[in-house]
C-alpha cells in the first residue's frame, strides 16, 4: 500500500515530464502538429464588433479592403476624399473624436445565447469575437492600467462581452476563440522612415504610447490575461506583420509558453499574423481574405475569411445588392472546403447588440444546406484532384475514408468523371434521397451517374447537391 501511495504521489510529476514543450524557435514551433478539431470544423463566424459599430459608415466602393467599416477611425472620419470627413462633421461636429463614440456603444440589447443559437443553427463550429480591433477598444474588462476607460467593462455596456459570449457558445458546443489586433493605432507607426501613424497625430499624442513601451505594457500582458481567463480555442491574431518582426513582438516566446504551458495548450491554434516575415510560413494555419492570398501555395491548413457584405464591421452605406446571397456563400464554402480550407464567415452586429436580419437568413440557409450535406463538409479532407469541369459546369469533390463526395451547382441528368486509379466504387447515393441512383464505371475508369427527375417538393435541397461515392 505504501508503494502504492508513493506512486500515486508521484503520477503528476510522471505526465508533467512527458508533456511536449516547445522552444522559442520557429523549428521547434513548426513542428506542434495543428490539434484535428481545425481541420475537422470547416465552418467558422467571425464578429467584428466594437465601438466602430456606432458610426457603421464607410462608402461602398470597388475593390478588396475598399469598404472596411471597421476602419472609421483611420480611413473615414479624416478621409476628403471618399466623404468621410464630411460625413462625420454633418452628424457628429468638428470636435467629436473617435473615442467619444465609446459611450454610444452601449450592447443594450446583445443577447449572447440569442447569438450562440444562431451560430449553431448555422451549422459552423467555432466562432472568433474581436476582442481588440486596431483603435485599441476592448470587449472584456481589461485590468490593463492603460486601457482605462477604453474596455467594454468601464465604459459603453459596463459587461463582459467577450466572456458572456464565450459562455453562451461554449454552452451550445461550440468552440470559441477571439482576434487580438497586434498593434494599436495610436501607439504603431504606419512607416518609420518617415515615422507616420494611421491616425491624426493629436490622438497618438493623447493616446499613445511609445512602440517598445505599449508592446511591454499593453501586448504582452494584454495577450497571457486573454488566454488565462477566456482559455481560447482559436487565436486569429492580425497586422502584426505590416511593421515589426518577431524579435521586436516577442512572437516565438508568447508561441513557447502558448503552446508549452498555458491552460489551453492542448486545444488552441493560431493563425500567421503575429508578425513580418510570418504569413504564410508560421503559425497553425495560414489566413487569406476576400481571396487576397493564393491558397494554392499553402503547405499547411489554411482559412479564408470575408463578410458576407464588402466589411467585416456593420456598414449602414450597404444595401441588398451588397450582400452575397447564401447561395453564393454556400458555392463559397464548398470550394474552399474542397481545396483543403476552412471558411470563417464574418457577421457585423449593430452597436446595440443586434445581428442584422439579411446576415441572420443567410446564416440559417446555410444551416439548412449543412443539415441535409454536413457529411461532405465535416471531417473531410482534400481530394487530391478537388474540382473538374463536367458538361460545361464545375463539380467539386471531398472525400473522408472510405468516400468521395461530388458536389454540383447546377442540376443536370447526369455527372460524369474520371476517378483516380486507386478509387474503385462501392456504390452512390443522392444526399438527402431516399431513392436508388444508377451508376456505371467504365473500362477507362469513369464514373457515370444518372440524376433522377424530380420535382420541386422532392428535391433534396437548394443550391448544391452532392453525391456520395462509397469506395470499396
Amino acid at each position: 500500500m505504501k508503494f502504492l501511495a508513493s506512486l500515486l504521489l508521484l503520477f503528476p510529476f510522471v505526465l508533467q515530464s512527458f508533456a511536449q514543450t516547445y522552444q522559442p524557435t520557429w523549428e521547434s514551433l513548426d513542428s506542434r502538429p495543428i490539434p484535428t478539431w481545425f481541420e475537422d470544423a470547416k465552418f467558422g463566424i467571425f464578429i467584428h464588433w466594437g465601438v466602430y459599430s456606432v458610426p457603421s459608415w464607410r462608402k461602398v466602393e470597388p475593390g478588396r479592403y475598399a469598404s472596411y467599416a471597421e476602419w472609421y477611425y483611420a480611413r473615414v472620419m479624416d478621409n476628403k476624399e471618399n466623404g468621410g470627413y464630411e460625413f462625420h462633421r454633418k452628424n457628429y461636429g468638428e470636435d467629436f473624436e473617435y473615442r467619444d463614440f465609446a459611450p454610444m456603444f452601449r450592447a443594450e440589447l446583445f443577447d449572447p445565447d440569442q447569438w450562440a443559437d444562431l451560430f449553431k443553427r448555422s451549422g459552423a463550429r467555432y466562432v472568433v469575437l474581436t476582442s481588440k480591433h486596431h483603435d485599441g477598444f476592448c470587449l472584456w474588462p481589461t485590468k490593463n492600467e492603460h486601457k482605462k476607460n477604453w474596455n467594454s467593462g468601464d465604459i459603453g455596456p459596463e459587461r463582459d462581452l467577450l466572456g458572456d459570449l464565450s459562455s453562451a457558445v461554449r454552452n451550445v458546443g461550440l468552440k470559441m476563440g477571439f482576434y487580438y489586433s497586434i498593434p494599436d493605432w495610436e501607439s504603431i507607426p504606419r512607416t518609420l522612415e518617415p515615422k507616420t501613424y494611421y491616425i491624426r497625430q493629436e490622438f497618438v499624442d493623447r493616446y499613445g504610447l511609445d512602440p517598445e513601451q505599449y508592446r511591454d505594457e499593453i501586448l504582452k500582458p494584454q495577450l497571457k490575461e486573454l488566454v488565462n481567463n477566456y482559455q481560447p480555442s482559436i487565436i486569429f491574431s492580425d497586422a502584426g506583420e505590416w511593421l515589426y518582426d518577431d524579435q521586436f513582438w516577442g512572437t516565438k516566446e508568447f508561441l513557447s509558453w502558448l503552446y508549452g504551458e498555458s491552460p489551453c495548450k492542448d486545444e488552441v491554434v493560431v493563425n500567421d499574423r503575429w508578425c513580418k516575415g510570418m504569413s504564410g510560413k508560421h503559425g497553425d494555419y495560414f489566413s487569406s481574405e476576400y481571396k487576397d492570398a493564393d491558397a494554392g501555395s499553402f503547405y499547411k491548413p489554411w482559412e479564408e475569411s470575408r463578410g458576407i457584405g464588402g466589411s467585416y464591421g456593420f456598414n449602414r452605406a450597404e444595401n441588398a445588392e451588397d450582400y452575397s446571397s447564401a447561395k453564393e456563400l454556400i458555392i463559397e464554402l464548398i470550394d474552399i472546403v474542397s481545396r483543403g480550407g476552412n471558411l470563417l464567415l464574418n457577421v457585423g452586429p449593430t452597436a446595440d447588440g443586434r445581428i442584422p436580419v439579411v446576415m441572420q437568413e443567410r446564416l440559417i440557409e446555410i444551416g439548412e444546406w449543412l443539415q441535409i450535406n454536413s457529411q461532405v463538409i465535416y471531417e473531410t479532407r482534400k481530394r487530391s484532384i478537388s474540382s473538374a469541369e463536367d458538361q460545361g459546369s464545375k463539380i467539386y469533390f471531398t472525400s473522408d475514408q472510405s468516400s468521395i463526395y461530388c458536389i454540383f451547382t447546377q442540376w443536370k441528368d447526369r455527372i460524369e468523371f474520371d476517378l483516380l486509379e486507386n478509387e474503385k466504387v462501392k456504390d452512390v447515393s443522392l444526399l438527402g434521397y431516399k431513392g436508388p441512383i444508377k451508376w456505371s464505371v467504365n473500362d477507362r475508369n469513369s464514373l457515370k451517374v444518372e440524376i433522377p427527375a424530380l420535382t420541386i417538393d422532392k428535391i433534396p435541397c437548394k443550391y448544391a447537391w452532392c453525391l456520395k461515392i462509397e469506395l470499396q
